[in-house]
């Protein structure tokens, strides 16, 4: 069972989501903008991805440059928390099951999680 963390309007997730149909992927998505991840959740995620917060960050949103998420001195957990305060700061899609995960850019590497 794999978990796509999607953006309906983000054309990479859509993308990544019809390759996991194609492949008729069983699949649960998750619209992660209207149904945010919890911080347990999201550290998951993180832990899944085996990078840090900041990796995860989409660097070019309006709320990186207004909450001035370029200052290295932030720590991981306050970059959760932007993160969980705004989730469009996320990349995308992010697709994962128990133990691993992968951000789908581009999106055919979300067909790693099926090998």
């Amino acid at each position: 069972m794999l978990t796509i963390l999607h953006n309906p309007h983000c054309s990479k997730s859509r993308q990544a989501l019809e390759l996991l149909q194609q492949h008729q992927a069983e699949l649960t998505v998750i619209d992660y903008q209207k149904n945010p991840l919890s911080k347990i959740e999201l550290i998951s995620v993180l832990a899944k991805l085996a990078i840090p917060a900041r990796a995860l960050l989409r660097n070019k949103e309006d709320a990186y440059k207004a909450l001035q998420l370029d200052n290295s001195a932030l720590s991981d957990d306050a970059l959760i928390e932007a993160m969980l305060s705004h989730p469009k700061l996320m990349e995308r899609p992010v697709v994962f099951d128990k133990e691993r995960a992968v951000i789908g850019r581009p999106p055919e590497k979300v067909l790693e999680l099926l090998a």
